[in-house]
């Protein structure tokens, strides 16, 4: 008897590993099954319920409009708490009881790239709206971005300086526990000594400091002409703030991790004359005259009382993409699928998107400045479109 247990488990447990590459699944009933992963609470929950706010507004705006393949879109969203082990968990959930078709997630790099990693091994689509560590999409064919690689960013940044801010020297301060950071920082590092620019420091923090004083003061030293800060919107504030108190004039350069960071200032001014020389690449414009970006961010405050970041703008387009490459599959086959997201030429919030080999979106990058408004508020300027 405890023979024929012993057998069952196994051949239960060989089920479990059966790979899912080039299958069918057409949903449940009259819908198709799309997964989410996101971080719904935690420390990285504004992330995940921006993307997720946002994939939602998607599905109900394409089911309204028909749906895909003639079907409503059912949406299936698990909560992986910013950790790799929950999200694999998830996933396996998704993929095993819920019989989704295709994932969007994960939003952080960590976990989106473990994620990527089973989601190739069993042939499942995923694509994540804001995951930029590189090797996300190395993990295999199955695996897609909506975002700009972390590398791309800090060679775009580094080319913008050199061409088109004259700079001659250049400083990186940076989060040296955070993987989108210091991918950034190294790409802007090799880039700028490839164009001929001087790299006179490059100072990393670890990951939650709120006191870069001894960093700035290595960096004023040498007074480089610009400073790389390749972390997120919150950090920015903070070391913009200690840099004025040292009366550091260089430029501050930064990545779209400083998307929020008018929000952040919360009406305080202090920061105007700073920001007024600081640049930043982001996937777009949210003062762009775009009807369908304009409408989006109006409807979005409306729905959820907050503005729109780019997360919510990456979580929307992320899964329009998605939604896209099924239908003109004709199919839910996994393969077809990528076949179809493969040929993508999809315009949308963030410009129109394809995609390279290594299934990294193709678009041009918009740089961003600061201004004032009539009250003296500091707003988001744009510059223009950027491409290395």
């Amino acid at each position: 008897m405890k023979m024929k247990k012993w057998l069952a488990l196994l051949a239960a447990a060989a089920l479990l590993t059966v790979p899912l590459s080039g299958c069918s699944k057409e949903g449940s009933g009259d819908t198709i099954r799309i997964g989410g992963l996101a971080p719904l609470t935690g420390d990285l929950k504004q992330y995940g319920e921006a993307v997720n706010n946002a994939v939602k507004m998607a599905v109900e705006e394409i089911n309204k409009n028909g749906g895909v393949l003639g079907k409503d879109i059912e949406y299936i969203v698990y909560d992986e708490k910013g950790d790799v082990t929950e999200a694999l968990n998830a996933y396996n959930k998704l993929v095993s009881s819920d019989k989704v078709v295709a994932i969007v997630g994960d939003v952080t790099s960590a976990p989106s790239k473990a994620v990527a990693q089973k989601a190739n091994d069993d042939g499942m689509p995923i694509i994540t709206a804001s995951g930029t560590d590189a090797d996300i999409t190395k993990t295999g064919k199955y695996a897609y971005r909506a975002c700009f690689i972390d590398p791309y960013q800090g060679q775009l940044m580094a080319d913008y300086a050199s061409k088109e801010l004259k700079a001659k020297t250049v400083a990186v301060l940076y989060d040296s526990g955070d993987s989108y950071s210091t991918g950034i920082a190294d790409a802007f590092e090799a880039a700028a000594k490839e164009l001929g620019m001087t790299v006179t420091n490059k100072e990393g923090y670890a990951h939650g400091s709120t006191d870069f004083n001894a960093q700035l003061d290595k960096i004023k030293t040498n007074n480089p002409d610009a400073i790389l800060l390749p972390v997120y919107y919150s950090d920015v504030v903070s070391i913009l703030k200690q840099a004025k108190q040292k009366g550091i004039a260089s430029k501050f350069l930064g990545a779209d991790g400083w998307d929020g960071v008018v929000p952040q200032l919360d009406g305080d001014t202090g920061l105007n004359d700073v920001l007024a020389n600081a640049y930043f690449c982001s996937q777009y414009s949210a003062s762009s005259d775009d009807p369908a970006l304009q409408n989006f961010l109006s409807s979005y405050k409306e729905r959820y009382g907050i503005e729109a970041n780019m997360f919510a703008v990456l979580g929307y387009d992320a899964m329009h993409i998605l939604a896209d490459a099924i239908e003109r599959a004709g199919s839910t086959d996994a393969d077809k699928i990528i076949e179809a997201m493969q040929a993508t030429n999809y315009s949308g919030l963030t410009g129109t998107t394809t995609f390279d080999a290594e299934r990294n979106p193709v678009r041009e990058a918009v740089i961003t400045s600061f201004g004032a408004d009539e009250k003296g508020a500091c707003v988001y300027k744009v510059i223009g479109t950027y491409k290395a």
